[in-house]
């Protein structure tokens, strides 16, 4: 029989194996509440994602329309104005077009913000939703496998209680087939050996006797041994068949046992992370998708936010107040171009408009000369020291206004508390002591510099009309008096000055001319794209030499070299072409609204020069005209030819605004380009050479150096009169 301790002890073993399976139960039910709780997070952080987007969606629409509304708002206001005053895109002045950047660049911010808004509601969100759609299919399917897998598991552990009870039930058989053989052998043990114990305490009897009791007890001992063996054979045969089936039910939970601790196993190292991968299946790259759309798109906007602030920081590194001043002229000629001159208004009959320097006025003209001297020379020194304080002083004004204080970087580096900006921005250059001081320096300093240009100004109008009382009574009494523009004494060799000397049209001027008109008409960029020094110096030098190495017909020099030696020429006389006595009459034509009234304002004009003057600037503005027919191809209006020339030929006098004089120059070669045959005499009220368009049928000019054409020119094209702000750009540099 089994013992009661034995009892008791696998009483412990089954519970302790019902507390384990228990436990795991436990933790299966918890591991899909778990799983269940991550799918909840999951989906609530999907439905805040596109909450916050959707969110963020109206903001971004709700910013650009109000950024929509903003630009709008001040486009309108500066649409009509920039229509009227400025027609051509090369006119705006570069403060209105740093407007115009900046209006376009909120407007561009208004549109990219539109766009994300639209790419987060239908782009972003539904992105969103999808992944959540997906992430709950997921997870069902992927808790039903779960649970599938649970379930077997548990059919696993059952059947591992199964095999141990069995083995259990088995093993307490043997063991007790086993006491019961123990015990049939204590019997027949015990039988035998009380048979000996008998036979030892009887006294010795006759054979006779002995035979006698031998016969009488024989078959009782017989019957009971048989009986204790047959009984130990039983029970051997008993213990026998229990102890095999004990042997082969530990053998089957034993394997049982391998079993299903390598499920538990499995399940708990592999199952599970199978099962939470098909949870996240494709959760992290579809999310990972949607950031990235949402990057992308906040990045391009970036781009595009970067672009308009890089388009607007070229603007404005382009605030040039000297072009501004020139575009604003050129729109304005006839508002910022001197009137035409004053004229002598005879009174009653009084024919003599020249001052008269006949005795007895003429000492004291020449005491009055001497005085307006001496008190000029003091003046100009005094306005010379007045102009140095004012430059020194504007030199302090623009150093105060272009301190490179505009970097607010600072600013942007907050703390993750988020601090406020104003605290970091208070101690910046706007901070109230330092910005009322440093205002406080710049308007003293402002107002120290007016009253200097003030004193400057009013010196220099003294100056200006002092010396030109001063100049009238010098060329009265005959002591400057240049009434010739001699422009062969204009070229400082002595063989160039001599071989000017008789001809009407210098031959560097001719050759030049004949060799451009024959070759060069079309070539893009005639007198603006430098040449080769080299080759310029080399031709120079050839004229100068008295040769002339573009006779022939060979054609293999660079056309802009050629183009550079002719502008070298005009450059190199000692005065303009346009002399300076006839400046102001010429620049007071330029209000003239109407081109054909310039062009007779000009011609009467140049009516006082020297007829030798009026030939070559014939001739020359003959073949300008003819080249400017080409602009299409050559890139050269009469503008863009009047930029190239206008320096050369006309220089700005001494004491006048550079820029603002050289914008009027420019117009008014452009009007003498294209009214050439209007404003010059004809061969027959002016004899000399005749610039004759190649191909016409005619010789070239009437000039011994002329040859006759080559080739022949296509027909003239309309005339541009436009330019463009690019050449204009270009042509000035050169």
């Amino acid at each position: 029989m089994t013992s009661p301790a034995k009892f008791r002890k696998d009483k412990e073993i089954v519970a302790e194996y019902e507390t384990q399976v228990k436990e795991i139960r436990a933790q299966l039910v918890e591991q899909l509440k778990c799983l269940d709780q991550q799918c909840e997070l999951r989906v609530q952080l999907l439905q805040d994602l596109q909450d916050f987007f959707r969110k963020k969606a109206e903001i971004e629409v709700d910013y650009s329309r109000n950024l929509e509304k903003l630009a709008e708002r001040f486009l309108t206001k500066t649409r009509s104005t920039k229509d009227h005053l400025l027609k051509k895109e090369q006119s705006i002045l570069s403060p209105v077009n740093c407007w115009n950047l900046l209006l376009l660049q909120v407007k561009r911010e208004s549109r990219d913000h539109a766009t994300l808004s639209d790419l987060y509601l239908n782009n972003i969100i539904p992105r969103f939703a999808q992944i959540s759609e997906d992430s709950g299919r997921l997870f069902k399917k992927s808790k039903e496998v779960g649970v599938q897998l649970q379930e077997d598991l548990m059919k696993v552990l059952n059947e591992l209680y199964t095999v141990m009870k069995t083995y259990h039930m088995y093993n307490t058989d043997s063991i007790n087939a086993e006491s019961k053989l123990k015990e049939a052998e204590k019997q027949e043990e015990k039988q035998m050996g009380r048979s000996g114990r008998q036979d030892d305490r009887q006294t010795p009897r006759s054979p006779d006797t002995l035979a006698s009791i031998k016969s009488d007890e024989k078959p009782v001992r017989r019957s009971s041994v048989k009986k204790i063996e047959k009984m130990k054979e039983k029970r051997q045969a008993k213990y026998t068949e229990n102890k095999l089936k004990a042997i082969k039910a530990r053998n089957e939970y034993l394997l049982a046992l391998e079993a299903t601790n390598g499920c538990v196993f499995k399940y708990y190292i592999h199952d599970l992370s199978d099962i939470i991968d098909c949870c996240d299946l494709g959760y992290h790259a579809s999310l990972h998708r949607a950031l990235r759309t949402y990057l992308s798109a906040e990045q391009n906007v970036e781009t595009s936010k970067h672009s308009g602030l890089e388009t607007l920081e070229g603007a404005a590194e382009s605030l040039e107040a000297n072009g501004d001043k020139q575009k604003l002229m050129e729109t304005y000629n006839n508002v910022f171009c001197p009137p035409a001159r004053f004229d002598f208004q005879s009174h009653m009959g009084d024919t003599m408009g020249v001052m008269c320097a006949q005795q007895p006025v003429e000492g004291d003209l020449i005491q009055r000369c001497q005085q307006l001297q001496s008190r000029l020379s003091t003046l100009k020194i005094e306005n010379d020291e007045v102009k140095k304080t004012m430059e020194a002083t504007l030199s302090t004004i623009q150093d105060m206004v272009t301190v490179e204080d505009y970097d607010v970087s600072e600013c942007f580096h907050h703390s993750n508390s988020m601090e406020s900006v104003k605290s970091t921005f208070s101690e910046s250059y706007l901070s109230k002591p330092s910005l009322a001081k440093r205002r406080a320096n710049q308007q003293e300093t402002e107002q120290f510099y007016f009253t200097k240009l003030k004193e400057f100004l009013e010196g220099r109008n003294l100056i200006t009309k002092l010396e030109a009382k001063h100049d009238l009574i010098q060329k009265t009494l005959g002591e400057s008096q240049k009434t010739d523009c001699c422009l062969a004494s204009g070229r400082r060799n002595s063989s160039v000055r001599k071989q000017d000397s008789g001809e009407a049209i210098p031959l560097m001027v001719e050759s030049c001319i004949r060799f451009i008109s024959r070759h060069g008409l079309q070539h893009e960029g005639i007198f603006r794209v430098s040449g080769s020094q080299v080759e310029v110096n080399d031709i120079k030098n050839a004229f100068e030499r008295g040769e002339d190495p573009l006779a022939g017909d060979q054609n293999d020099h660079d056309m802009d070299s050629i183009a550079g030696v002719l502008k070298l020429y005009f450059r190199g006389l000692d005065h303009a072409l346009f002399p300076k006595e006839v400046f102001h009459d010429l620049i007071s034509c330029v209000s003239m609204e109407s081109l054909q009234e310039r062009a007779v304002h000009i011609k009467k004009v140049l009516q006082s020069l020297p007829s030798k003057t009026l030939i070559i600037m014939r001739y020359l503005f003959a073949f300008l005209n003819h080249l400017s027919q080409y602009s299409e191809e050559n890139m050269m209006d009469p503008y863009n030819l009047a930029i190239c020339f206008g320096p050369t030929l006309m220089s700005v006098p001494e004491g006048h605004d550079q820029v603002s004089c050289q914008a009027h120059v420019n117009e008014l070669i452009k009007t003498i380009i294209i009214h050439h045959d209007t404003i010059f005499p004809g061969p027959q009220d002016l004899q000399g050479p005749v610039y004759t368009i190649p191909g016409a049928g005619d010789d070239f000019c009437d000039s011994p150096h002329c040859e006759p054409p080559l080739v022949e020119e296509p027909a003239p094209e309309t005339i541009s009169v436009g330019h463009n702000s690019e050449d204009v750009t270009v042509a000035l540099t050169i």
